[in-house]
């Protein structure tokens, strides 16, 4: 048993976190585990018209992507919930909670913000609206390198659609776009001499080619609600701990277009002082990033294709005293809290909640109605409000430094690939449809710059 003191975070791996009879041998771990299990295979049958049987037939992930995508989504939201009842089942608690991608949903149901069949409900109206709304035919490509070096390589390729879709540490970066961007970077990285491995991704996720279907899961995932979480949850897209305050729906619609930063969650992860990491999933995804990063992290495994140590594991980590582990409380910004909580020092946007500056008489983007019922146009000022905040509070700035003369990378250190994701949060935001194929994020250097843009994005839109 470990030390009452030992941070222990519990990783839950996304896409390709499958492994065939998997979840046939987690059944064996319990009632509780085979209960879980079932009750995802009940809500997808509801839903989805369809459940976790294939998942069961000890098919291959390659086939189950090729024809059955969706239940390869399930069955990896189906393995690390079971995974981590097995490990709680015995003894193990965690001090934090992280999940990649997909995964995010996993790690919140295990902390305790939803139960299983909401966590089930939510990953069907995911997968619903990739469904409905993603016929790009794109998908991922993990390159050999470092984020600066990927995107050097899309810098070559500046109209191909292709964007960094997440930052896996200093030894792989993953890229998302059409089909076509993704052959011509994998020929790229091979000239220079970098590894280009295609992932079983059935979606460009964390792209602005899924902006319609993100919006469209935002209008499915209204209303619901969270409980308070009783392990705290870590975000690497949020780039913070989830609160009790957020708005769980609008989050995770936003996930489908917005970059994962796993290297900074774990670095700052290591920089709290974190002793044990556990994948609690399928595999050995995530804990190889750890280590790659961090050869002599203390690393868990306990599901392998062969091997099958959950009971072991859950006894390991185990508190050898009463009481939870938890970690460190001091007031060290890089020091993991006890649990987020409402009352913190960040508050969660209005920008990105049901509420905020949105009001019974706008429509979905806050643009008020007109007497016609089309959008009304919004003052400049209006709108470079809205932008502030959102700036402000993803890049935990003050608001007062977002003036329209400021530079995001000279004056304010905001590099290429977060300029990335905040202009996808924006078309979130506003509702501003695919991003334009002849967009580029360079040409937006100022503040006053992105603005306009989104100015004259809603001008188009309601002359349409």
């Amino acid at each position: 048993m470990l030390s009452t003191i030992e941070i222990v975070v519990g990783l839950f791996p996304g896409q390709g976190a499958y492994e065939p009879n998997i979840l046939e041998r987690l059944k064996t771990h319990g009632d509780g585990v085979a209960k879980a299990v079932e009750t995802i295979d009940e809500v997808a049958r509801g839903m989805l018209g369809k459940g976790l049987g294939r998942a069961f037939s000890g098919e291959s992930a390659e086939r189950l992507l090729d024809e059955a995508p969706d239940v390869l989504q399930l069955a990896v939201f189906a393995t690390s919930t079971a995974a981590f009842r097995a490990l709680a089942d015995e003894g193990a608690r965690f001090s934090v909670l992280v999940g990649h991608s997909l995964g995010e949903i996993a790690a919140l149901v295990a902390g305790g913000a939803l139960d299983v069949a909401e966590g089930a409900e939510i990953l069907c109206h995911r997968i619903i609206a990739l469904r409905e709304h993603d016929s790009s035919g794109g998908g991922l490509l993990a390159l050999g390198c470092a984020t600066e070096r990927a995107q050097q390589i899309l810098d070559l390729l500046p109209s191909s659609g292709a964007v960094i879709a997440v930052d896996n540490g200093p030894e792989q970066t993953v890229v998302s776009g059409p089909a076509d961007a993704l052959r011509r970077t994998s020929a790229i990285a091979d000239a220079v001499g970098l590894s280009a491995t295609v992932l079983r991704a059935p979606h460009p996720f964390h792209s602005p080619l899924l902006t319609a279907a993100a919006q469209d899961l935002s209008r499915r995932l209204t209303g619901y609600g969270r409980r308070g979480l009783s392990v705290p949850v870590f975000s690497p897209i949020l780039g913070r701990y989830y609160r009790d305050s957020d708005d769980l729906g609008q989050l995770l619609a936003a996930h489908l277009v917005t970059p994962v930063r796993f290297g900074a969650a774990v670095e700052r992860l290591h920089r709290s002082g974190v002793g044990v990491w556990v994948e609690v999933g399928a595999g050995r995804a995530l804990t190889s990033r750890v280590r790659a990063a961090h050869r002599a992290a203390s690393l868990h495994t306990p599901l392998l294709a062969d091997v099958d140590t959950l009971r072991e594991t859950g006894r390991f980590l185990a508190p050898a005293a009463t009481g939870p582990r938890t970690a460190p409380t001091t007031e060290d910004p890089h020091t993991v809290p006890k649990a987020p909580t409402a009352e913190g020092p960040h508050t969660v946007p209005t920008a990105l909640t049901a509420e905020g500056a949105h009001t019974a008489s706008a429509d979905s983007s806050g643009r008020a109605a007109g007497a016609d019922g089309r959008p009304a146009a919004q003052p400049r000022e209006a709108i470079a409000a809205r932008v502030r905040d959102l700036y402000a509070t993803t890049l935990e700035y003050p608001e007062e430094v977002f003036e329209d003369h400021a530079e995001l990378e000279a004056d304010l250190g905001v590099d290429s690939v977060k300029r990335v994701e905040l202009m996808s949060r924006l078309g979130l935001l506003f509702e501003l449809g695919p991003r334009p194929e002849d967009l580029r994020v360079s040409d937006y250097r100022t503040f006053g710059q992105v603005v306009d843009f989104v100015v004259d994005s809603l001008a188009r839109a309601d002359a349409a």
